[in-house]
């Protein structure tokens, strides 16, 4: 009969699990070296024994979990657990992005979060060959070709491709005590109901030390903040363009390396890479001019349009030639100027 192997541990202290191990039950006096073999029946496999002062707490797979949270009382199995879990309560991220700063409080969360820099996504689609960096994002995209939703709703019997997808959906319908009270709207949790409120109230707790301007989200201040800084934390991997969102990065691979111009014009015809770009066209068939001076009352189409009319009453003149030194309110006028021999 081959011998199992030996199942050595090491020194075991309450400090070391934080002070918030509580008592297993009776413990016996066992040896530094287990010999666990499955056919004598002597000792179970997969058992361990974890020293505390001295005695040994025997932890089995009956569900036993003798490491507690000082702070909420929840049970672990494993000492590692125990720990990863109080940076829940103490707000502690060990583990910090080199790139853009941001921490984070499990290792594998940081793993995931560079993919976002170095652009690398190691899971492929068999059936399409598409790229993802998570692999959740890749079990999502497959049931684009397998039609499978195995996540059945138990409450209205909805099905999702996800797990993830199905709890999200039953908070929402069966938590609607937490209603906003200026506008009624039901929320799945505390905290996006607190950030929600904030479009009511007006409130901006997190504050730019460089300008002075406050935000309601500490993501948009972290955001905002490399206007200052100049940081382009987030890198084009085919160009090398870089930029301080990661959703223009998103915008710029998928748009200019591809070619993709997802927003069609339905008068026209016409094609268009981004949404702003799109929406800014739709008013040359409505005629609809939502930007307005505030100086004379004269509205416009385009954001750019208001722009220049204001250097009309600003006297703001920023293009200069380089042959005369003239100064000219936009550049086009400029551009007229200069080549008119009769004007210019």
């Amino acid at each position: 009969m081959p011998a199992h192997p030996e199942l050595l541990l090491g020194p075991f202290s309450e400090e070391s699990a934080g002070n918030s191990l509580s008592s297993p039950g009776n413990f016996e006096e066992k040896p530094d070296v287990i010999m666990v073999d499955s056919e004598t029946g002597e000792e179970p496999l997969h058992t361990m024994w974890i020293e505390e002062q001295g005695n040994y707490a025997k932890i089995t797979h009956t569900g036993e979990k003798p490491f507690s949270c000082s702070h909420c009382d929840k049970r672990f199995a494993q000492l590692s657990n125990l720990v990863t879990h109080k940076r829940v309560h103490t707000g502690e991220k060990p583990y910090c992005c080199s790139h853009c700063g941001k921490q984070f409080a499990q290792s594998r969360y940081l793993v995931t979060h560079q993919r976002v820099h170095t652009g690398e996504k190691p899971f492929k689609c068999m059936q399409c060959g598409k790229k993802f960096a998570q692999s959740s994002n890749l079990i999502r995209h497959q049931s684009v070709h397998t039609g499978r939703k195995p996540f059945r709703c138990s409450q209205c019997g909805k099905c999702f491709t996800t797990s993830s997808h199905r709890k999200r959906h039953e908070i929402v319908t069966r938590e609607k005590h937490l209603n906003c009270l200026y506008c009624g709207k039901s929320f799945g949790s505390s905290r996006n109901l607190e950030v929600h409120n904030r479009i009511h109230t007006g409130e901006k707790p997190f504050s730019c030390t460089h300008c002075g301007k406050h935000f309601a989200q500490l993501g948009h201040l972290i955001t905002h903040q490399r206007v200052h800084t100049g940081e382009k934390p987030f890198k084009c991997t085919v160009c090398g363009k870089q930029f301080a969102q990661s959703n223009n990065l998103v915008r710029h691979k998928s748009r200019v390396h591809t070619g993709e111009k997802p927003f069609s014009c339905a008068q026209c015809g016409k094609r268009f890479a981004d949404s702003s770009n799109f929406k800014r066209h739709q008013s040359v068939h409505t005629g609809e001019r939502r930007y307005s001076c505030t100086y004379c009352g004269k509205r416009f189409g385009q954001s750019g349009s208001l722009k220049v009319h204001l250097r009309v009453h600003t006297g703001h003149k920023q293009f200069i030639c380089s042959q005369c030194g003239k100064s000219f309110i936009s550049l086009l006028m400029k551009i007229f100027l200069v080549q008119s021999p009769v004007l210019g």
